[in-house]
This record gives structure tokens, sequence and C-alpha cells, in this order.
């Protein structure tokens, strides 16, 4: 039997691999005789599918993460040290996840590993930019500073998401409400009406019998079309998780018409963002680099900004390496150009990652002060189309009465 596992090395790196063993007690057996800690082990679904797992642990809402980085800075201000600290945020934890990693943390500290290693065990759970800022302020002496300047970050990041999540909410109930009345009128109310005229035995106009029909072939074969779409989107999932549908569906979305720069600008931001937010925190270029690539939300622009720490390791200006990659406009090649001369490439990028944030506010804005008129067209279409379809033999038949 197959097993996806979280795995510990002896160097402290925690991986996921996919193990087979003929039940866990005996993977755990194996993995422990060759030097390694099991942390997890799922197993995994018939033929190799990869079910949605929804007993893993998940990742650690970013709230109690502020929270905790709020307190525990204003601890170490006051003089406090690093493992009391600890132990006084650690008792006003609530999330069961973060107080259980908080605990292995404060395990990890009191036996002598630093905060930044002893975080590295739980990468996974927690942003990328986490774990090496915390490296940094433990390098320069400065952990207080560089904790707030990760609180900053990460609350201009919740804050342009939340604009876009509230800019969408009213579009996206304007959507699933016009449905349900479409599904509703399909499955119940045009079915009823097929009757009666079917009992009257007039005949019905073409768009009458098209939509009575349609009416007729969703109620009669409802549940057979709603498993098919549930097994459209297993399989959609299924192919979104792995490495090439991850590509795929990340390219596409940068391809959407009107969407597809949003989704650009939004991943310019965060690599932006994460870079200034690191070199702020005195780590050194490329490492900082590699990780604000690894922290860009979409695969598809990960995949091509990753060359560029090459490119830097070899001498060229981060600017040039910028435009080689071609997904990034020039304004942005500019500004990091100007950046690199005057020595203030981290304040450059995070004016830069700001402007991109309006840039993606003033598009959504715009996109959805024309969308909302179109969608209530189009929804006032159909239910007009179905209201007609309905009424038209009712008033031919009154005529021929009135006749």
């Amino acid at each position: 039997m197959q097993y996806l596992c979280r795995v510990g090395t002896p160097e402290g790196r925690v991986l996921e691999e996919v193990h087979e063993a003929a039940s866990e007690s005996a993977l755990r057996a194996e993995l422990e005789r060759r030097g390694l800690h099991l942390f997890e082990a799922k197993a995994r679904g018939l033929a190799g599918l990869r079910l949605p797992r929804f007993g893993r642990r998940r990742k650690i809402p970013i709230r109690p993460l502020l929270v905790f980085n709020q307190e525990l800075a204003a601890l170490l201000r006051s003089g406090l040290p690093l493992l009391p600290a600890l132990e006084l945020v650690l008792e006003r934890q609530q999330d069961p996840t973060f107080r259980q990693v908080l605990s292995q943390v404060r395990d990890k500290v009191k036996s002598g590993e630093h905060l930044s290693t002893a975080f590295e065990e739980h990468v996974e759970l927690l942003p990328p930019l986490y774990p090496p800022s915390l490296r940094a302020g433990e390098r320069s002496g400065e952990l207080e500073g560089v904790i707030r300047r990760f609180i900053r970050y990460q609350r201009l990041l919740l804050d342009a998401r939340k604009r876009v999540v509230s800019a969408l909410i009213y579009p996206a109930a304007l959507v699933g409400l016009s449905i349900a009345l479409i599904a509703v009128m399909m499955v119940y109310v045009l079915p009823k009406f097929t009757e009666f005229f079917s009992a009257l035995k007039v005949e019905l106009p073409l768009i009458t019998r098209l939509t009575m029909g349609a009416a007729i072939f969703v109620r009669d074969n409802f549940l057979l079309l709603v498993g098919g779409a549930a097994a459209g989107g297993f399989l959609i999932y299924q192919f979104a998780q792995s490495e090439a549908g991850q590509l795929a569906v990340s390219r596409l979305k940068l391809r959407l018409p009107l969407l597809g720069a949003i989704f650009h600008r939004m991943a310019l931001s965060e690599f932006c963002r994460s870079l200034s937010t690191l070199l702020a925190g005195g780590i050194p270029v490329v490492s900082s680099l590699e990780i604000s690539i690894r922290a860009v939300g979409n695969p598809f622009m990960r995949k091509r900004l990753a060359p560029i720490v090459q490119g830097v390791r070899e001498g060229k200006s981060l600017a040039a390496n910028l435009e080689e990659t071609g997904v990034v406009e020039a304004i942005v090649v500019d500004m990091v150009k100007t950046g690199e001369t005057t020595g203030g490439l981290d304040s450059m990028l995070s004016e830069l990652s700001d402007f991109l944030d309006e840039e993606v506010e003033t598009r959504l804005q715009r996109i959805l002060s024309l969308l909302e008129p179109v969608m209530m067209m189009l929804m006032g279409i159909i239910v007009a189309t179905l209201l007609v379809s309905v009424y038209l033999p009712i008033f031919s038949l009154l005529g021929q009465v009135q006749g």
C-alpha cells in the first residue's frame, strides 16, 4: 500500500515523499531503521489517485501568526529573554495547530537551537519568508525589528487580498442567485407548464418546444448531470494537483482576457514585496531571490522567474535578468534598474509593489463596473427567454378563444 509521508531527515529537513509498506507501523519501523522520523503518513487513493485529504495539517492562519509575532516583538522590546517570551505567548495561543507548533519550537529553543532553525521544521505550515527573516534577525542582532518588518509585510498582503475579495463578493452573489433561479425554473416550474400544454393539445411555438424539451431533459437526468459535473470536477482537481496541471492552470490564468493582467500584476507584486522585505532585513541578494520566487503564488511565474537566481549569481544585474524573463513589464525593469543604480533597491521594490497593488485594485474596479451591467443583461435575457417561452402559447390560446 502506498503512503504519502512527511519525513524528517537527520539534517533537520522535512520532506514529502511516497513510500510503500504493508501497514503504517511497518512503514514507521522501516523509516526509523534508516534514521528518518515519520511526522505523518496518509494512505493514497486507489490507482494512485491523490484524494483530498481532509485530515492533514492545515496551514497556520495568518491572523494568529500576526498576533503571535506582535506579542513576541513587544516582549522582546521590553527586554524579556526569548525563551520566557515564547512561554508567555504559548499560554495565550488558541489555534490548536499553531499551539502544537509553538510547543515544539519552545522545546527546540530550550534545547539550544535558534528560533529560525526551530521554525524551519514546520516551514510547510508557514509563509516562505518567515524562517529566513528570523535567521536574518538573529544574525544581525535585530530580531525584534525584523519581526516588526515581517508583520508590516503580511498586513500589506492581507489588506490587498481583502480588497480584492470584497470587490468580488457582489458579482459572485449575483451569479449564484441567477444560476439558482434558472435551475429552479428548469427543474420545477417549466416541466409543470409542459404537462399543462400537453393536456390542452395545442401546437407550441419553436422556442417553447426547445425550452420545454431542455427542461424535461434536465429534470429526467438531474442526478446524472450532477454526477457528471462532480466527476468532471474531480478529474479537473486531480489534473490541477499535478505539476503539469498547476503550470497549465497558472498559465491559463495569465492569458485570460481582462483578468490575466490582474493575475500577472499580483504575482509581480508578491515577488517585489517579498524581495524588498528580505533585502531590508539584511539577507543576501541571491538568497532573497530564491525565497522571493518561492513566495510567488503563480507556478508559471515561478518557473519563468527561476533563471534570475543563476543570472545574478553570475554577476548580471537584477534588472537585466528580469528583462530576459519576458514576463516582467518595462516599467518594473526600469524601476529596479533605478533602485540598483541609487543603492536603494529595497525601498524602490517596496514602492513598486505598492504601485502594482494600486494597479490591481484600479483594474479590478474597472472590470467590475463593466461586468455588473453585462451580467445583469445576460441574466435578464435568459430569464426573459424562459418567460416568453411559457407565456407565448398562453397568449396564442387566449387569442384563439376570443376569436
